[in-house]
């Protein structure tokens, strides 16, 4: 794909959009993610972030638009698209009846992975879930259910990665630690797609952002470049683009239920 200032394109989404019937979930956007990136895309709930991070990852079609990523094309190609990329997405948790090892085993064979056990020890340690590997999932808290779903992203070393609110769940510790491993992985030539509520994550972790609302996008771009003034926090950049993006959107209800 494409290269800029030495970092190559991996993610190119044109016009892409989705429909559920009359409803729009994803207004037609554009994005672009460069190699070495953490990209990431807020806003509140429902505003469609998990619809546009299934669309990247081949987990939906679009009604319009075209996606590559890793130059490979998301509509056409989705299997081979999953096979090259991690993925966390929201609210899933693993196999109820497989324990963490079983799992993380048929994630790795699934991927053709070589020292799979040696990789399956090495992140079960890494999040402190030894003492579980033989448990079955179902009986896990929900954060160990969480770590167990990150370690599966984690395992095969992707180029990039999509996460769909990874820290849910983690305990300060471990947002923590994986923090820095996703830092230390942007910082090696790795990239990041990340779709959060978590204002706090964007500040520390993205070098770009989307903010997105009631399915559009409402400004995207480096933090600083987002900002009014130097005494403008993100959180009132959140806050005056989502506050205008919901008056606009009662604005259009009431004036429909008025023609009524």
């Amino acid at each position: 794909m494409a290269e800029q200032g030495g970092r190559e394109l991996l993610v190119s989404a044109e016009d892409v959009g989705k429909r559920f019937g009359d409803f729009i979930a994803l207004h037609p956007l554009n994005v672009k993610v460069h190699s070495g990136e953490f990209f990431g895309v807020f806003g509140p709930n429902g505003a469609g972030k998990s619809t546009f991070i299934k669309l990247l990852t081949g987990q939906l079609k679009p009604s319009i638009g075209e996606i590559e990523v890793l130059g490979i094309d998301a509509i056409r190609k989705p299997q081979e698209l999953k096979a090259n990329i991690g993925i966390v997405p929201e609210s899933e948790s693993p196999p109820s009846y497989l324990t963490p090892v079983e799992f993380l085993e048929f994630v790795g064979r699934l991927r053709g992975l070589d020292d799979l056990d040696k990789r399956i020890n090495h992140w079960m340690d890494w999040f402190g879930i030894t003492d579980k590997r033989d448990t079955m999932c179902k009986d896990l808290s929900k954060g160990q259910r969480q770590k167990v779903m990150l370690a599966s992203a984690f395992i095969h070393e992707p180029r990039i990665l999509f996460l769909d609110e990874p820290f849910a769940n983690l305990d300060p510790i471990y947002q923590r630690k994986c923090r820095t491993w996703l830092l230390d992985m942007v910082a090696d030539g790795g990239t990041i797609f990340m779709c959060s509520h978590v204002l706090e994550v964007a500040e520390r972790l993205c070098t770009r952002l989307a903010i997105i609302d009631h399915g559009k996008v409402l400004a995207s771009g480096k933090i600083s470049a987002l900002k009014h003034s130097d005494e403008e926090t993100l959180e009132d950049v959140f806050i005056r683009l989502v506050g205008h993006s919901m008056a606009e959107a009662q604005g259009l209800a009431d004036g429909e239920l008025e023609e009524e």
